[in-house]
């Protein structure tokens, strides 16, 4: 199939696929004789495996691992979760920080009156 059918099986753009397959990610594809890209079932496979990854927060060097975690069927599972582990921590991580950056422009937001004033104290904290 041509990218554009393996962009539409696997609900990843056509600019993406060429930066997947320029970085490593997905190998080249061989190519028709009229120059076009042929991108197999397995391609599509692995291109939704990498968007599923991505969706879930994993950096590419992460989704090279779990890539090759996944072609090799005599590998263990453990790191597969550690794996897992490591970025649902690092999720929390970022959760929390957004949840206080959250909190902290809620907290100006009560401060300010919100009226035809100049005075504003979500500027002012800005501007320290």
């Amino acid at each position: 199939m041509n990218i554009g059918a393996a962009s539409d099986a696997s609900a990843v753009s056509q600019r993406m696929i060429r930066h997947y397959e320029k970085i490593g990610l997905i190998p080249s594809p061989p190519r028709r004789d009229s120059g076009y890209r042929d991108y197999s079932q397995a391609d599509v496979h692995r291109l939704r495996f990498i968007a599923n990854a991505r969706d879930l927060g994993f950096p590419i060097e992460e989704i090279r691992v779990l890539l090759d975690l996944w072609s090799d069927r005599d590998r263990a599972s453990a790191e597969v979760k550690a794996l897992a582990e490591s970025r649902a921590a690092d999720l929390g991580r970022k959760a929390d920080a957004l949840n206080a950056m959250r909190e902290a422009l809620l907290d100006l937001a009560k401060g300010c009156h919100g009226n035809e004033r100049p005075e504003c104290p979500i500027l002012t904290r800005l501007a320290s």
